[in-house]
């Protein structure tokens, strides 16, 4: 851990590379929807027959009277939300995201994000990550499709620990949310101590000749990288973009400007995710070199989460090749 010029204030776990903590971010939105029932009597959640493995069975258990089972039927759980919403309400609906924000995504456009309606959607199961459920419930394109959604917010955790805090930031604040959680278990690399609010990037290490930019469970093979490449004499910096979309211009455009190298890492396709998002705040602000990790324009397949994060190259394995190509692309620089 001292290898690394980790920022104190993000006061991230102790365990970072040994005996860390493994949970699934989901956990995090089904901790989240108990606390602000508890806080605030206007939350309902509405489940698409799927409550149980997305954690909304914590919230219906808790509060009985304020839980929906739509069933499968995604489109109209999204319509009845934007419903309850105009009544004073906070519906939560979760389902896979990509029934979330694919099958429903006319319902997201016009019924909520078009009135700019107070609904938060949990998109479960995002990535390849899912496993052996294969392509068809691989959310690889989850984000690309909402944050061109104007009135959006969009917000992908790093961990359980900021799954709950974004859960209940969405729940606090007005207006339409994607909430991406996955399904398998990941190292919860924040503790309650470290900072959060939607909108504002974190940046977990320090480093003056790279900067990696990570979201999701890619935020902790970062690190691993990171802490790699020290070892090999590359300094790089680690940055949580959790939030794609209000996105951090500030915080993205001082990295570029002090590393002069950019990494983008993620569990989703390469085009229009959040590789995309930091590539064109970089081209209106400060163009730098900048290198993308991520699933290559192909759909998921079965597999072993794992295995899956490895055959797709969604590892700190890539990360670091990927600093070492965007390295030699800034000396060769004019």
């Amino acid at each position: 851990m001292n290898e690394l010029r980790l920022n104190p204030a993000m006061k991230l776990s102790e365990k970072l590379f040994s005996g860390i903590e493994m949970l699934p971010s989901r956990d995090g939105y089904g901790h989240g929807l108990v606390a602000l029932g508890e806080r605030n009597p206007n939350v309902v959640v509405l489940g698409a027959d799927l409550t149980a493995s997305v954690r909304a069975d914590w919230f219906a258990k808790r509060f009985p009277g304020r839980f929906l089972e739509v069933g499968i039927a995604e489109q109209n759980m999204v319509g009845i939300a934007a419903g309850l919403s105009l009544v004073g309400k906070i519906p939560f609906v979760a389902t896979y995201g990509v029934f979330s924000t694919g099958r429903a995504w006319d319902q997201l456009r016009v019924s909520v994000c078009y009135p700019s309606l107070n609904v938060k959607v949990a998109s479960a199961h995002g990535g390849i990550s899912v496993g052996a459920d294969g392509a068809t419930h691989q959310a690889l394109e989850d984000l690309a499709v909402t944050r061109t959604l104007p009135n959006m917010n969009v917000v992908v955790p790093a961990d359980a620990v900021e799954g709950k805090k974004a859960t209940v930031s969405a729940g606090e604040m007005a207006g339409p949310f994607v909430l991406r959680f996955g399904r398998e278990k990941v190292p919860v690399v924040t503790t309650e101590e470290t900072p959060f609010r939607v909108g504002r990037a974190e940046t977990f290490c320090f480093g003056d000749e790279v900067s990696i930019v990570a979201c999701g469970a890619m935020v902790y093979e970062a690190l691993v990288a990171a802490r790699q490449l020290r070892a090999e004499g590359i300094d790089s910096r680690v940055i949580n973009l959790h939030t794609i979309k209000p996105i951090d211009e500030k915080t993205l455009v001082s990295a570029a400007r002090e590393t002069g190298a950019v990494v983008c890492a993620e569990e989703h396709q390469i085009m229009g995710g959040m590789g995309s998002a930091v590539c064109e705040v970089l081209a209106r602000h400060c163009p730098v070199p900048v290198e993308l990790v991520g699933v290559l324009d192909r759909f998921g397949e079965s597999g072993e989460p794992n295995e899956l994060m490895e055959k797709f190259g969604l590892t700190s394995r890539e990360i670091v090749n990927a600093v070492k190509k965007v390295l030699v692309r800034k000396g060769g620089q004019k």
